[in-house]
């Protein structure tokens, strides 16, 4: 399993075909530092498929994904205009249909809350994108579930990145990760930087957080085989969806017992509130590795960047020459999931 994994970071570098200008897919993105001339050309290879490279507003991005269920659960964009660059992994839980949504409409809220601000993008603007993305599924569950109740138990963590004017936005829901690969100074080497927030009960401020917000809940938490899960059922504390363990209306009969709670629900269990960062991007900032918690189960977040930094991207045949770019115009995203 992990040579896989190592593999699926690794298989992404080598440029053929025809350039593309956004790419908007199910599966996991992936960049790395070096030449390339923005070709791209698609593979499957069993249940692996990548796109080699593409071009973005910021530079090149590459992607592959290891489809893990008989279902794909999991969905990836990324899309360029005049706001920025704009990056996003859902990994889905429960069924597909709460991460085609918000890969359906996320980006249209946040394009539309950036217009309303004149075209800046702030924490607000993407706060806003998440809060009319949620809104509207919980609408959709309401709108079916006389004929679809399960449509309450599907969710998606939600891993969104914003590039504009030099800053990188990020906004997490659920156990996704973003981590950075930034060059040391003139040594050669690169260090790896985690830039979001996990929302897993496995962690202990996630435990922590989900007591003081439940004071007299003492099931909020459950260790079941090994594992913390919120309320005994889902590891994840924050997500798009899940509106079973949101609204109260929905946590009955007819969903599937095992997600029906035995005591009233007085408050919203899970959040739909991401945490967002901001970190100003340096010229030594290389590149981005966005994966869900399927990778980072197997990898640790500096084995990760190692693997993107010793595999740079092979320059096209010798006639047509390897173009050379400064640090500031090459920062590269990865984007994943597993």
């Amino acid at each position: 399993m992990l040579q896989g994994l190592m593999n699926l970071l690794s298989v992404c570098w080598n440029p053929f075909g025809h350039e593309v200008e956004s790419h908007e897919t199910n599966g996991v993105l992936g960049g790395g530092d070096g030449g390339g001339s923005g070709g791209s050309r698609e593979g499957k290879d069993g249940l692996l498929w990548f796109r080699d490279i593409g071009k973005y507003g910021s530079g090149e991005f590459s992607m592959a994904v290891i489809q893990a269920n008989q279902v794909l659960e999991d969905q990836s964009q990324i899309e360029s205009g005049q706001f920025g660059t704009f990056v996003g992994i859902y990994d889905g839980h429960g069924g597909p249909e709460a991460a085609r949504y918000v890969c359906d409409n996320l980006f249209s809220h946040f394009r539309a809350m950036t217009a309303e601000s004149e075209g800046a993008v702030t924490a607000e603007t993407i706060q806003r994108a998440f809060r009319q993305t949620e809104e509207g599924f919980t609408a959709l569950v309401s709108e079916l579930w006389s004929t679809r109740p399960n449509m309450a138990t599907v969710g998606t963590c939600c891993l969104v990145g914003v590039i504009y004017q030099q800053t990188l936005f990020i906004a997490n829901l659920g156990d996704s990760r973003v981590v950075l690969g930034k060059k040391v100074g003139n040594t050669g080497g690169m260090a790896a930087m985690q830039l979001s927030t996990e929302h897993n009960a496995n962690i202990e401020a996630i435990r922590h957080e989900l007591k003081e917000l439940h004071p007299t809940d003492p099931h909020i938490v459950v260790l079941k085989h090994g594992v913390w899960r919120v309320k005994g059922i889902i590891q994840v504390s924050r997500s798009i969806g899940d509106v079973y363990m949101k609204h109260a209306q929905y946590n009955r009969e007819p969903i599937n017992a095992k997600f029906r709670l035995p005591e009233p629900m007085n408050m919203p269990i899970l959040s739909a509130n991401p945490t967002i960062i901001s970190h100003a991007l340096h010229p030594n900032d290389s590149f981005l590795i966005f994966a869900s918690d399927g990778l980072w189960e197997h990898l640790s977040n500096e084995k990760a960047v190692a693997i993107v930094h010793s595999h740079p991207r092979a320059c096209e045949k010798a006639s047509q020459g390897c173009p050379t770019r400064s640090s500031e115009k090459t920062r590269n995203e990865i984007f994943g999931s597993s």
